[in-house]
């Protein structure tokens, strides 16, 4: 078969390394934004998070797995928008969004960048991030790595970092930053002060670029790992079932 034949490629990577972020949830809600993240959510449950609940991004969850702009083929239930808001208030969600910006603490802007009062681009607006942070575990994909994305001090706080959260207890109970994976490298906030942390860089990538990439100091293990890659029974739901026309690779290029 041709997807084990050819070299795996960065996307590839990224696909397997947002999917890790899935391994253990059990049966809640997986809720991924943008190409790579729903690749991943499809590869967990087909190979090691078969409890994951997937939803077809309108209305019904999906049995299986299925390529990127088609319809499942078979369902499992109903999720109407309303039954959302049930799953993530209860912490049965975990979602992966897409900041345009966070910081070492886990803050993300979603909303606009510049000054608040007269912002330089429009963005989201900070839609459900607030709510998603401190109900349920939160994970983020950032496909271009890069200190305008990794940033000192987001513009404006969508989605609550730990830092902030510190001064609202009540609001700490269900906090989770899950996993942090770019184009790049993963990172975690598993440190004694919550910031940023080096998990693993993905083959080819230095810890060095990494550093250079972001405009805050990460805190680096004595050792960090290559970020794994895919098995081959991976790449072949990847290239042969989930995303059979590449669209991986114009989310992450080479």
């Amino acid at each position: 078969m041709t997807s084990v034949m050819s070299p795996v490629t960065r996307a590839e990577i990224c696909v397997v390394a947002c999917a890790e972020a899935w391994r253990g949830d059990g049966e809640i809600l997986a809720s991924p934004t943008g190409t790579v993240p729903s690749i991943a959510a499809r590869l967990a449950r087909a190979t090691f998070a078969s409890e994951l609940l997937l939803s077809d991004g309108e209305a019904l969850l999906a049995r299986g797995t299925w390529a990127l702009g088609e319809r499942p083929a078979e369902v499992e239930g109903w999720i109407p928008f309303r039954a959302v808001f049930d799953l993530l208030y209860t912490g049965h969600r975990h979602v992966m969004m897409m900041p345009s910006q966070i910081d070492r603490y886990g803050n993300a802007n979603i909303s606009a960048i510049g000054d608040f009062a007269r912002p330089t681009r429009q963005l989201l607006g900070v839609r459900g991030a607030p709510g998603n942070t401190v109900s349920h575990p939160t994970s983020y994909w950032v496909p271009k790595h890069g200190p305008r994305a990794f940033v000192a001090a987001v513009d404006m706080v969508s989605g609550v970092g730990y830092d902030r959260v510190a001064e609202l207890p009540a609001a700490a109970r269900f906090h989770e930053l899950r996993r942090v994976v770019s184009n790049l490298g993963v990172f975690d906030f598993d440190t004694e002060d919550h910031r940023m942390r080096i998990v693993s860089v993905h083959p080819g990538v230095t810890v060095a670029e990494v550093q250079a990439a972001t405009a805050f100091a990460l805190v680096v293990p004595p050792e960090v790992p290559q970020t794994r890659r895919p098995t081959d029974e991976e790449l072949a739901l990847i290239r042969d079932v989930i995303d059979p026309n590449s669209s991986r690779d114009r989310e992450v290029r080479a």
